[in-house]
């Protein structure tokens, strides 16, 4: 009997976690999440979902999303993509933020005009990936 008031006791003093209620950090934790193969729409979309859900679940204050596409990758920032355009734009109200290779560009013969307004351009995908890796942004592949 001692053994049971004993662990009763422990359980109701035990901190009581929400779910629903976001951590506040002091500082926003920086992530870099590398967008490249998984050229089906479908793949692109489950991605951009899982950030949704994360900033609904930790809160959008409390992350700093960067999403570097490059390779196969390019196509869920198009304008055009009827499986991420509207997220991507959603995305970015929240403060994500999406940069596209250039080498990429190239290589699909794409231009700046067929991309969504809210993404930015940078020389190459690949080593944007390191140098925000290099800035202690921590590493996320969907």
């Amino acid at each position: 009997m001692p053994r049971l008031l004993s662990l009763i006791f422990i359980l109701l003093t035990l901190p009581v976690i929400s779910m629903a209620q976001p951590v506040v950090t002091a500082k926003p934790i920086d992530f870099v999440m590398q967008l490249t193969r998984n050229s089906d729409s479908f793949g692109h979309r489950r991605a951009f979902l899982q950030i949704d859900k994360i900033l609904d679940d930790l809160g959008d204050k409390n992350l700093n999303i960067v999403v570097v596409a490059y390779e196969d990758g390019i196509h869920s920032l198009l304008s055009e993509s009827e499986g991420t355009a509207q997220l991507l734009s959603k995305l970015a109200n929240r403060g994500v933020t999406f940069k596209a290779c250039r080498i990429s560009m190239n290589a699909w013969g794409l231009k700046e005009d067929q991309f969504k307004l809210e993404v930015e351009f940078v020389a190459a995908g690949a080593p944007e990936m390191i140098r925000l890796q290099m800035q202690d942004y921590k590493y996320w592949k969907p």
